[in-house]
């Protein structure tokens, strides 16, 4: 988070280079530390929350320095909103194809971490909650009437790896390197504009699924 916060300010400061090279550091923090997490048995639900809800205060403050540096405020706050959703269906689409719940870890009952979870409750419960019905309706119109090996076989398809594997390609890895990218080229301006693309991609996945889950059905 440190490092995503230096590099905003970086950022706005106009050295795009080092804004570039910061945002970089802070990926490779944020993918390393789940997974040392992880490797040493220290998981938990203070870092499930904090890792998530730091993530989103580095974004909100990387777009308002790119909404500042470009002088388009509007563009920026809606690319900011664009890539909080597709973060969202990432999220969510990823546990769906699992078939597990979002992670359930034990508690601590720490006032940090009822903070967090309070915080999480507020900004990102609903978008979970919102992903998630419509996956689970636009499924369930495909299998009205449908039971036993059909179901499963529709369900199996419309849950599917692809869909899976271009939206964690569309993840905050990805937008930070693109980001870095055009920021280390000189045309911050260029990503606001790849982060709105990017919000069309999940409608169009979401029609690819219900096709495959259809076929599935016909054969």
């Amino acid at each position: 988070m440190a490092a995503g916060l230096a590099g905003a300010v970086a950022l706005a400061r106009g050295e795009l280079v080092l804004a570039a090279l910061l945002l970089q550091l802070k990926t490779l923090l944020d993918n390393a530390d789940g997974e040392l997490a992880r490797a040493s048995g220290r998981v938990s639900l203070l870092g499930r929350y904090l890792d998530t809800e730091a993530d989103l205060v580095v974004n909100a403050a990387l777009f308002a320095a790119l909404g500042f540096v470009t002088g388009a405020p509007w563009l920026a706050l809606a690319a900011f909103l664009a890539v909080t959703f597709v973060l969202s269906v990432d999220f969510n689409v990823a546990q769906l194809y699992r078939g597990v719940p979002a992670e359930f870890l034990k508690s601590s009952g720490s006032s940090i971490e009822r903070a967090l979870e309070g915080a999480y409750r507020i900004v990102f419960a609903p978008q979970d909650r919102l992903v998630r019905s419509v996956s689970a309706r636009r499924l369930e119109g495909i299998l009205a009437g449908k039971d036993g090996e059909r179901r499963r076989v529709a369900t199996d398809a419309y849950h599917d790896r692809l869909t899976v594997a271009v939206l964690a390609n569309l993840g905050l890895s990805t937008q930070l390197v693109a980001l870095g990218v055009c920021l280390a080229i000189g045309f911050p301006s260029v990503y606001l504009w790849l982060a709105l693309g990017c919000a069309a991609l999940p409608p169009f996945l979401q029609l690819r699924r219900e096709r495959r889950a259809r076929r599935a059905l016909a054969r």
